[in-house]
């Protein structure tokens, strides 16, 4: 049933779901996926609007919607931010099955960690001997901010693709206030906001 509400779905919006009942078009997307991984400066969260753009406007696995439950599940699940992206691998592959779904999560999350691994273990092992270059001052100085603009459109993606009513950009905007603003935890935010959300107050 969920397959073929992703299909209808996708196909209202002019696009066609890749058939990952292909070995080639698996492996090709596994390859997206190990490109990506040596751009994830700041943490896994950094490539999320990349993630959008093919699970949902090139590949076709997703509507917006299941993107934005998809995304608030891996945040509020314990790990790594990246673990989206074994979720997107899963929602990929189960139009062909749960065996087919499961060797796409996976594939997807070992080639996403993998190479960021292996490039921060290099890199950890030769740091330390260039703490007193000025290279390394500056390469750090300069990660800082763009870091920091690529969360802000990350930000910006999720409040464009989450919220599709006037209460919930309201909400979203006054949450941006507030932890700007206080020091109050995001725990409460969350709260509060799952609460509003289950007494039918806001919804998507």
């Amino acid at each position: 049933m969920s397959s073929l509400l992703i299909a209808a779905a996708t196909q209202l919006s002019g696009c066609s779901p890749m058939d990952q009942g292909d070995l080639g078009h698996l492996i090709a997307v596994l390859g997206t996926f190990l490109g990506l991984s040596l751009f994830s400066l700041g943490g896994g969260n950094t490539l999320l609007t990349e993630y959008h753009h093919l699970s949902v406007e090139q590949y076709c696995w997703l509507t917006p919607s299941q993107f934005a439950d998809i995304y608030a599940l891996a945040e509020a699940a314990p790990g790594p931010s990246s673990m989206i992206v074994g979720l997107l691998g899963m929602g990929a592959g189960w139009p062909e099955g749960p065996g087919w779904a499961l060797l796409s999560a996976y594939g997807a999350e070992i080639a996403i960690l993998l190479p960021s691994t292996l490039l921060m273990v290099v890199a950890c092992l030769s740091w330390n001997r260039l703490r007193d270059s000025p290279w390394r001052i500056a390469f750090e100085r300069g990660l800082g901010p763009i870091t920091l603009g690529i969360l802000f459109a990350v930000g910006v993606k999720i409040l464009q693709t989450a919220d599709t009513n006037p209460p919930g950009v309201v909400v979203s905007l006054l949450v941006c206030l507030l932890m700007l603003r206080t020091r109050i935890s995001p725990l409460w935010f969350m709260a509060v906001a799952g609460g509003l959300g289950a007494f039918g107050l806001i919804n998507r």
